[in-house]
């Protein structure tokens, strides 16, 4: 449990200057200068073709340059931007975070051919879509780490939401940075000959790389409680701060401050009272429940995690945070599988979530018995509907999906689902 900050981090146009001078700092610089040199090292393999030693160690930089773009980005978001205060290992979780970038630009790649296929014009609108949103699609790799999640389009548009109009400019200011590097390229090349060309072209490109990262990494940290993201012990150390607190700021910092010192001393039973009674006096209050459930996950209070659970869920969906409701639903599944909300539209609106994910056995998992919990409600159809799309869809199970189309049309033919799931299955005959 990390304490909040003491003041509101500054807009991130006002700090422009910091991101350009972090690869500067001692460790990265010696960093990229290393990376650099490494850029070199294609001579060391005179057992393959020029072409090909070149390509295999610019690609062995180019995965050690976006790893510690990722730890830039990751330690940023949670207030630390000062390279000497980076921990010297990587978080495993990011480590394959490269690769998840990799197959993210490829299906987004793949989606614009196709648009290209179709209509030149919507080619040309799906790679703008393309560009505007995957600053939102890698602040979404970083906070959840998973492929699905950063290519769902749900979560894309909430993560644009929370950032708001600023979402625009940190898009002109990327474009611009990576405009930049280009041109710092395209003037070397006519000034410096032969080999030292290559480090030279690795050091331009790690350097922009990088303020690009501390760049993303500012901003979700300007916004980390609407992402949900833990700030680390000296977070925003290094920023001007703007002096005034609002009195509910100094008393939530002063709060997740027993906290934390409670947690570090272990003595989570303690952090847990301090988390409970303020959450009890602010039922509706977003950081006091999420301190909470963060700190009954690290207890063994299991029936007092669920019981939250099934109020702080629910208010997460009010405020429109369905990626971390779905967070916390998977949290408490994962202490107790028999888990479940008594809310249907709510546990409705999670598993549909959990669809855009492309999540099909999540999905199935959520509305597992609906039809039985939730009888009567006038949403039975629909997760009927969500039913069969997981399974013919996700799992390519028609057969079970043909049980499904039998009881829509048994208990509701004429409703819509009846026929979306009819239309789902229209070349998979149905038993009689």
């Amino acid at each position: 449990m990390s304490t909040e900050e003491d003041t509101k981090p500054a807009p991130f146009w006002q700090r422009l200057n910091t991101f350009f001078l972090f690869p500067l700092q001692p460790k990265p610089l010696m960093y990229a200068l290393v990376l650099s040199m490494c850029s070199l090292l294609f001579k060391a393999l005179p057992f393959l073709h020029e072409v090909f030693a070149v390509l295999i160690v610019l690609v062995g930089v180019l995965l050690a340059v976006s790893r510690y773009s990722f730890k830039v980005i990751a330690l940023g978001s949670r207030g630390i931007s000062t390279a000497a205060d980076f921990p010297h290992e990587l978080d495993e979780d990011w480590k394959n975070l490269p690769w998840k970038l990799f197959g993210i630009l490829l299906v987004k790649g793949f989606i614009v051919g196709l648009l290209e296929g179709w209509s030149s014009t919507l080619g040309v609108i799906g790679l703008f879509v393309v560009c505007f949103t995957l600053p939102a699609s890698m602040m979404l790799l970083v906070q959840t780490c998973s492929f699905w999640e950063a290519l769902n389009p749900a979560g894309v548009i909430d993560t644009i939401r929370i950032v708001g109009w600023p979402y625009v400019l940190v898009c002109l200011f990327l474009f611009m940075l990576s405009g930049g590097s280009e041109i710092a390229i395209g003037m070397l090349v006519p000034i410096f000959q032969g080999i030292i060309l290559l480090p030279l072209i690795t050091f331009v490109t790690t350097y922009f790389s990088w303020v690009m990262s501390s760049l993303l990494g500012y901003v979700m940290y300007q916004h980390h409680q609407a992402f949900g993201v833990d700030l680390l012990p000296g977070a925003g150390g290094d920023e001007r701060r703007v002096e005034q607190r609002s009195p509910e700021q100094i008393a939530q910092q002063a709060i997740d401050a027993q906290v934390s010192e409670r947690i570090t001393q272990g003595d989570i039973a303690g952090a847990v009272g301090v988390a409970y009674e303020e959450q009890r006096t602010k039922p509706q209050d977003l950081i006091a429940q999420r301190r909470y459930h963060k700190v009954l996950l690290l207890s063994d209070k299991l029936s007092s995690l669920l019981d939250h659970a099934t109020r702080f869920i629910p208010l997460l969906m009010r405020y429109q945070q369905t990626t971390e409701a779905l967070k916390v639903f998977k949290a408490c599944r994962s202490k107790d599988p028999k888990f479940v909300l008594d809310d249907a539209a709510i546990t409705l609106a999670l598993a549909q979530a959990e669809w855009r994910n492309g999540e099909a056995k999540g999905t199935l998992a959520l509305i597992s018995g609906f039809d039985k919990r939730f009888s009567n409600h006038e949403s039975v159809p629909q997760a009927y509907e969500l039913a069969a799309r997981a399974l013919v869809q996700g799992l390519g199970r028609h057969d079970m999906a043909q049980a499904i189309l039998r009881t829509l049309e048994t208990r509701y033919p004429n409703a819509e689902p009846t026929q979306e799931v009819r239309w789902l299955l229209r070349q998979t005959p149905t038993a009689s």
